[in-house]
This record gives C-alpha cells, structure tokens and sequence, in this order.
C-alpha cells in the first residue's frame, strides 16, 4: 500500500472533522507535482534587498499572493551598491527549499529584470530623509521610475500587472505609466490596500468581531494624509443562526468616534509606526501587496470591492490621467470602477478636495518630472 492509501485508509477510520483538518495540515506534501504543473509566472521584484522586498519574497514564495498551486519565477532587482544584500536573499530563499520558486534570480541589471516580466512589484524608492525638500525627493524617485518605466515598456511582457509601492507612490506609479506607453494605463496601479487593511483591523477592533466580518471599506485618493477613509458603504456580516449585515454606520453608532479617531488614524498609522519602530511599515506593506495583486489577477468577491490605485478615467468626476484610489471589483485580471451612491454629506465634498489636492500635486510634480527629461 503506498503512502497516499495508507493515509487515506488512517483517515476513513477518524472521524470526519478530524480527517478534514489533518488533511489541511499535509495538505501541501500530497500531489505536489499535479499542482505544480501549470507554467511559471515570471514576478520582478525591485528594491529587493529593502524590507518590504525581503517580507514579500517569502510571503510569495510561500503562496500567499497567487495561490499554492502557482509556481513562480522570482526576478530580484537591486541598485548595485547593495545587490549582494539581493543576493543574500536570494540564498534564503533558496534554503527555504519553497517548491513554489521555479526560478530565483538576483540582478541590477533592468533588461535582465524586466524581460518577460508579467508581474512588476516597485517597491524601491528613495526614501525623504531629514531636511530633504519634496523637489529633492521627486528629482531622485523620477529618475527610478522613468528607467523602470522605460525598462518595462521595452522588456515586460505586453501585459505585465505593475503594482507601484515605493512612495509618493501615486506620482511613481504616473511617472512609470508616462514613459510605458506600449502598456495599457490601466495596467498600472499604485497601493492603498495598506491603508484598508489598517481601517479594517480598526473597525474590527472597535466593534469587537474579526476583520473578515468587515466589507467594502473605501480607500479615496492618495496614499498620505489626503485619503478618505470611507465607511458609508460598508456592512459588518455576523454569523449566528443566520447571516446578519448590519451597515457600518449603524453597528458603530458613534459619529465622533468616526470623525475624529478612526479617519486620522488611519490617515497617520505609517507616521505612527515610524515613531515606533524608527522605519517604515514593512511587512504590513508586503501583506498587503499580495492582496492587491491576489484580488486583481484572482478576482474580488461576488458583492465586495476593494480599494486600488488607478489612473482615474474621468469617474467620479475626478480629473483624468491622475492616479487615485477608487473602490473596484476585479474579473479575469481587469478591474472596474464601482459605481456608487455618495450617500453620506461628507462625501462629495471631501472627494472634491481630494481631487483638487492631487490634481494640483500631480499637475506640480508632473510639471517637475518633465523639466527634467
């Protein structure tokens, strides 16, 4: 009898509960080479050596952005002042013997990065250090995102996915798509799931229940102090007897404490964590970049949205051709603006605000950028 039926024969004589969840524990040892045969996806990761870079290698690796039964071909790229820290992750990776990774590589080399590519993390960017005007910044991150945008349109596979996290990521994400023209605008997205994940715990947190009872929290706008945290077309589900929605409005019951602790904590949670840990968020940033591109390539939830990044179309009355948070549903890799009822006061007139903050940035920033080419 071989190990496959002698596990089965095990089973049959445990109860049904009990083989179930032994079941789900050596899950991943049992088929591994039916699951694995489907053709890699060829990941580039920029700014791999970086912390965010370095918890996302693994979170991929690990299934947790495509799936377990996605196998992956991971693409490091580092500047090349720190490309053997790349490699070192590299290695760990390796020892991690992660049957998900086809392939890993470490480079600085973009065309070696980029060739192929069908799913494009940027993470690397220079960071605003103390004392450093914007300008500064800006100057240093275009020239990132106008090589990485060239390097894409010129290598990446026609359809690549690019999911822009390096900060100000809105502009980054603009800066890529500009200099990327062989690449649907709509193909470039830039990460707010952060920001949602960091509303959901402190909703959940509020109304004591877990995250996964919270739906349809709205991220608007841009990834900084601007965005609009949205809870007025949110439900909190419950399962008891029955499943029960209930508005999230309604199950917190507190205007002020939506006003005046939820939205600026959101608003400031990376500020926060800076004061704390003395970086960035790390880790909660590569969690919720498998989200983001889990939910895009996989498909959101029949009834639910998420928020992302996008090259505004027009909707909302947002200007076009900027980069801003909208809630969408994504199907078959395409995501699509949810149109909703602003049913709250507060909504027009903050998303108006919203869009005139980031149009006139965008519209500055832009204008620098271009100074510059």
């Amino acid at each position: 009898m071989c190990i496959r039926d002698r596990l089965q024969y095990i089973f049959q004589m445990e109860s049904q509960n009990q083989a179930q969840c032994r079941l789900s524990i050596i899950g991943r040892h049992l088929d591994a080479k039916q699951d694995l045969q489907r053709p890699p996806i060829k990941v580039t990761i920029t700014g791999a050596a970086g912390n965010i870079g370095y918890g996302l290698a693994f979170m991929i690796g690990q299934g947790r952005m495509l799936g377990r039964n996605q196998p992956i071909d991971l693409m490091l790229l580092e500047l090349p002042a720190v490309l053997d820290k790349a490699e070192g992750v590299m290695m760990e990776l390796q020892d991690s013997a992660l049957p998900l990774l086809s392939n890993i590589r470490a480079t600085s080399d973009v065309k070696e990065a980029f060739t192929g590519c069908q799913i494009a993390i940027l993470v690397g960017a220079k960071p605003r250090g103390p004392g450093m005007e914007r300008k500064d910044l800006l100057s240093a991150n275009s020239k990132i995102f106008q090589e990485q945008g060239r390097a894409l349109n010129e290598f990446a596979d026609r359809n690549v996915k690019v999911c822009v996290v390096g900060n100000p990521a809105n502009t980054n994400c603009l800066i890529a798509s500009h200099f990327a023209p062989n690449i649907p605008k709509r193909n470039f997205t830039a990460l707010t799931r952060l920001d949602q994940n960091r509303a959901l715990y402190q909703l959940a947190n509020k109304l004591q229940t877990g995250v996964e009872n919270i739906k349809n929290v709205i991220i608007w706008g841009n990834h900084s102090l601007t965005q609009f945290p949205d809870v007025n077309h949110g439900y909190l589900e419950q399962h008891t007897n029955q499943k029960v929605i209930t508005s999230l409005r309604s199950a917190i019951n507190d205007e002020k404490w939506i006003e005046q602790t939820f939205i600026p904590v959101v608003q400031k949670r990376g500020a926060e964590i800076i004061k704390k840990r003395g970086t960035s968020s790390a880790n909660s940033a590569a969690n919720a970049v498998c989200d983001h591109i889990h939910d895009w390539l996989i498909g959101t939830q029949p009834g639910e949205y998420v928020s992302m990044g996008v090259i505004s179309e027009g909707q909302y009355g947002i200007p076009k051709d900027i980069v801003f948070s909208y809630p969408v549903t994504c199907t078959n890799g395409e995501w699509t603006v949810v149109e909703l009822s602003l049913i709250h006061i507060s909504e027009p007139t903050r998303l108006l605000s919203i869009s005139y903050a980031v149009f006139c940035l965008k519209k500055k920033n832009y204008c620098y950028f271009q100074s510059k080419i």
